[in-house]
Order: structure tokens, then C-alpha cells, then sequence
């Protein structure tokens, strides 16, 4: 689990679907990468230095209360609150980003889905959040994906499309 979690694990994965955005949409590649970035930062920074501070839940990983029930793999503790968890909050906004954009073309993006699942359930199997923080990070990014997959629809029927692709409309 504790593998799971690093994003370093992934890179293979995100290399796979990047090149997957080229063959498939070369014109629009640079554009999806961009709103990926502000997906990413716009959630992570929500989750991070807004709501977290906000709520300051203290994470399982360090509350008194829990020392000895919570089993912590390497030591690793995370940082101080837990609500809502950044991880999920991250990869349910590249997934919902990812599934509204390409999923006529890539029609397996889905499994993006299972890999935030993943990707977020290492956070509960370390002790560093609670299962309401993965769901509450699983519902801001997705909304976060959604947003963005709006504003890239907007700019995409703004600018127009190649000759011989159609704009989405979702």
C-alpha cells in the first residue's frame, strides 16, 4: 500500500494515457494537459490549504486516542488534518476530467475511476484519513473534473473544431 500511494508508482500509467491523448487527439493534446494541471492544482489546493485548515479534523495517524489501534506502515503519518483527502480530491478530478473528455475516443478511461479507488484507499489502509475523507475528496474533485471538462468544452466550441472532429457537447 505504502507503494500504492507514491504518484511515482503511477508515472508508467499517466505516460500511457498521455500517449493515448496523442495518437488519439493530437490537436487537443496541449490543451487537456493544461486543464489537467489546473484540475490538479485547483484540487489540491482546495483540499490542502482551504478546506483541511477549515475543518482541522486531525488525521487517525495522529490522534493519542488511536495510538496502538492504528497499525503505521514505515512510520509515515502524513501531515497534521485529514478532511478532506488530497489524493482523492486529485485523482477523481483527472478521472472525471479524463472520462467526460475522452470517452468517445478511449472508450476504457473509465478504469481511471478504479485507479483513484485505489489510489485512495491506500490513504484509509495507512491511517492517515478516515473514509469520510476519501469520499469527501472523491466528491470535490470529481465536481472540480466536471467544472474544468466545462470550461474545455466552452474554449474547445470557442476556438473550434479540426475539420472532421466534432466538438463535445456534454
Amino acid at each position: 500500500m505504502f507503494l500504492l500511494t507514491d504518484a511515482r508508482t503511477w508515472t508508467p500509467f499517466f505516460l500511457l494515457i498521455i500517449g493515448m491523448m496523442i495518437y488519439t487527439r493530437k490537436w487537443k493534446t496541449l490543451t487537456i494537459l493544461l486543464f489537467l494541471g489546473l484540475v490538479v492544482t485547483i484540487s489540491d489546493q482546495l483540499a490542502s490549504s482551504v478546506i483541511k485548515p477549515w475543518v482541522g479534523r486531525l488525521r487517525p495517524s495522529h490522534l493519542p486516542s488511536l495510538e496502538g489501534v492504528i497499525h503505521l506502515v514505515n512510520g509515515y503519518r502524513g501531515g497534521k488534518f485529514s478532511f478532506v483527502s488530497s489524493h482523492a480530491s486529485n485523482s477523481f478530478g483527472i478521472a472525471t476530467f479524463l472520462w467526460l473528455t475522452l470517452r468517445r475516443e478511449v472508450p476504457w478511461i473509465w478504469t481511471l475511476f478504479v485507479w483513484g479507488a485505489i489510489f485512495s484507499f491506500t490513504r484509509i489502509y495507512l491511517g492517515v484519513h478516515y473514509p469520510g475523507d476519501i469520499l469527501g475528496g472523491a466528491l470535490l474533485g470529481s465536481f472540480i473534473g466536471y467544472l474544468m471538462h466545462r470550461a474545455f468544452v466552452l474554449l474547445q466550441n470557442r476556438l473550434g473544431s479540426p475539420a472532421g472532429e466534432h466538438p463535445d457537447t456534454t
